[in-house]
C-alpha cells in the first residue's frame, strides 16, 4: 500500500475574479477544517502539496503567489493556510491540478497512491481534479467539509458523481486517518 498526499487546491488567492463574491462564504466556512487538515497531516508526515492557479502570472512562482494572496484584501483567509518550509508546490493553468504539471510524477516519487483533495473550487477544479485522478488509478478522497463552492446545489452533485463515477471517499476531514 502506498502513502497519502494532501492536496491543497487553489486556496492562495486574491480573491479577485468572477464568482468570488459567491466563493468566499464557502470558503470562510471551509478554512477551519482545512487548517485542521493540515495540521494533523504534518504531524502524521503526510505530504503536504498546494497545487495552485497562477492566474495568468507566467513568471510567478509560489512565493509570489503567497505574497500577492497576503498582500490581498481577503488575507485573513490565506494567512492560516500558507505552506510551511516542507510544503511542496506545483502551480497549474487550468481546472485540473494535473493538466499539464508535474504533479503524477511527484506523487510517483512520493509513492503517493492515494489523495486527499481540499480547497476550492467544488464543482470545478476540485471535480476535474478528482476525475484526473480517478483515472491516474489514485484512490480519492475528498472532505465535504474542506471544499469551498460557488453553487451548493452544483457542489453537491460534484460530490456525488465524485462518489459514485469516481469512487471517491467523501467524508468530513476530521474522520479522515493518516
Amino acid at each position: 500500500m502506498g502513502k497519502t498526499a494532501l492536496i491543497v487546491i487553489d486556496m492562495i488567492t486574491t480573491y479577485d475574479h468572477d464568482d468570488a463574491e459567491l466563493l468566499l462564504p464557502s470558503a470562510r466556512e471551509a478554512v477551519p477544517a482545512i487548517v485542521r487538515l493540515l495540521k494533523r497531516a504534518r504531524e502524521s508526515g503526510v505530504p503536504v502539496i498546494y497545487v495552485n492557479d497562477n492566474f495568468g502570472e507566467w513568471r510567478s512562482h509560489h512565493g509570489e503567489i503567497v505574497d500577492t494572496a497576503l498582500s490581498g484584501p481577503h488575507a485573513e483567509l490565506v494567512r492560516p493556510l500558507q505552506p510551511d518550509g516542507d510544503s511542496l508546490f506545483v502551480v497549474k493553468a487550468r481546472h485540473s491540478i494535473f493538466f499539464e504539471t508535474p504533479l503524477g510524477y511527484l506523487l510517483s516519487s512520493l509513492g503517493a497512491d492515494h489523495v486527499v483533495l481540499c480547497g476550492q473550487v467544488t464543482e470545478q477544479c476540485v471535480l476535474y481534479s478528482a476525475l484526473d485522478a480517478h483515472i491516474r488509478h489514485l484512490r480519492v478522497t475528498v472532505p465535504r467539509d474542506a471544499v469551498a463552492h460557488i453553487h451548493p446545489p452544483l457542489a453537491d452533485a460534484a460530490l456525488e458523481m465524485m462518489r459514485r463515477n469516481m469512487h471517491a471517499e467523501i467524508v468530513d476531514g476530521d474522520d479522515i486517518e493518516w
